[in-house]
């Protein structure tokens, strides 16, 4: 059995691996954004020897790798907190603390599984940060920063794009956006931006909007004020060096969110964008079950979940001719979410 521990910084991914007696299985490696894919099939045996089953822990703070881990069939683990030292403000712990604590602490770990997805175990921690944010939301939303929908008396909606860019699946769903004339928003994580600017300039060209989903998909209520604002403000200087524009609406990883991280919206900062139809495509369903779901829920108005990077989004890809044909059906037209909320057009 091997043990490796995956931590992420402003470059991308460190990768340890360890064996039964906690000696180095192999070099510690480096993996770029774009890559995961590649370290994905590394991590489950391809290319390296012993071919030897592997437990792989993360942290909370990443939440951008176990999509694509869990669907490969590894066993894989999340690191909270309180299972960890002090880690600094921007990036995990060490890749090989991680590694070592899936060798010796897995049975105190949440596993994670494709369904579940990251936020898996922390139902308790999602609802109750949601509850205590819930005054300064509001401050938010009288103050017109923030919006789950846009006006049901018109025609508009919107469909969003969470996790990406993805090298293989933005462009697919891009081509679709395309062939049916439609404009959406990409909700991307700064890591990608990073890695991949190239695809942001594709969003952006095709017309598409651009938000802020901060850098490496934490679950919010383990980040301090600090720590968020971070998150967003390397995303904002990452979206300013791809497209030279920084976006003007924010959507928090799972949705979650805390008191102390929207008070740091309050005063500046993009406009807060939740949603009213989950499509449930991140849990892979099937497609007819993703475009079903969208279909039963949208209406004028709606502000529609979906996923273009994360995990394995062919199931996305599959649905949305359906989806899109079904609202074009209805007679709606499809806008950026920044229209849908009435926010000044700032691009």
């Amino acid at each position: 059995m091997l043990y490796a521990g995956i931590a992420w910084n402003a470059d991308g991914y460190q990768v340890e691996v360890v064996d039964a007696d906690g000696g180095r299985a192999m070099d510690p490696t480096h993996w770029g954004a774009e890559r995961v894919p590649e370290l994905t099939r590394w991590l489950g045996g391809e290319g390296r020897q012993p071919q030897d089953p592997c437990a792989v822990v993360l942290e909370s703070t990443n939440g951008l790798v176990d999509g694509l881990l869990t669907a490969a069939g590894l066993d894989v683990y999340r690191a909270d907190p309180h299972h960890l030292g002090a880690r600094p403000d921007f990036g995990s712990v060490p890749a090989l603390a991680l590694a070592e604590l899936a060798r010796t602490g897995r049975a105190a770990l949440a596993p994670l599984t494709a369904e579940g997805g990251g936020q898996s175990g922390r139902d308790a921690d999602y609802h109750d940060g949601i509850r205590r944010a819930a005054p300064v939301e509001t401050r938010l939303t009288e103050a017109g920063r923030c919006f789950r929908h846009g006006p049901r008396e018109r025609r508009d909606i919107a469909l969003t794009f969470d996790d990406g860019p993805d090298p293989r699946h933005t462009r697919q769903v891009l081509d679709i956006l395309a062939r049916y004339d439609v404009r959406a928003t990409f909700f991307c994580v700064g890591l990608h931006v990073r890695a991949l600017p190239d695809e942001v300039r594709r969003i952006v060209d095709a017309g598409h909007g651009l938000g802020n989903h901060t850098w490496s998909h934490p679950f919010l209520p383990d980040l301090t004020a600090r720590q968020f604002r971070l998150q967003l403000d390397r995303t904002s200087e990452a979206f300013d060096r791809a497209v030279g524009q920084v976006p003007d609406v924010f959507r928090p990883p799972y949705g979650a969110r805390t008191p102390e991280t929207l008070t740091a919206l309050l005063d500046s900062g993009p406009a807060l964008a939740l949603w009213d139809v989950d499509s449930w495509d991140w849990a892979r369903p099937g497609p007819e079950r993703i475009t079903r779901t969208v279909l039963d829920h949208a209406g004028p108005g709606s502000l529609i979940l979906m996923h273009d990077g994360g995990g394995d989004r062919h199931q996305t890809v599959e649905a949305l001719p359906a989806v899109i044909e079904g609202l074009l059906a209805r007679d709606l037209r499809f806008v950026r979410a920044d229209e849908l909320a009435g926010l000044p057009d700032r691009r």
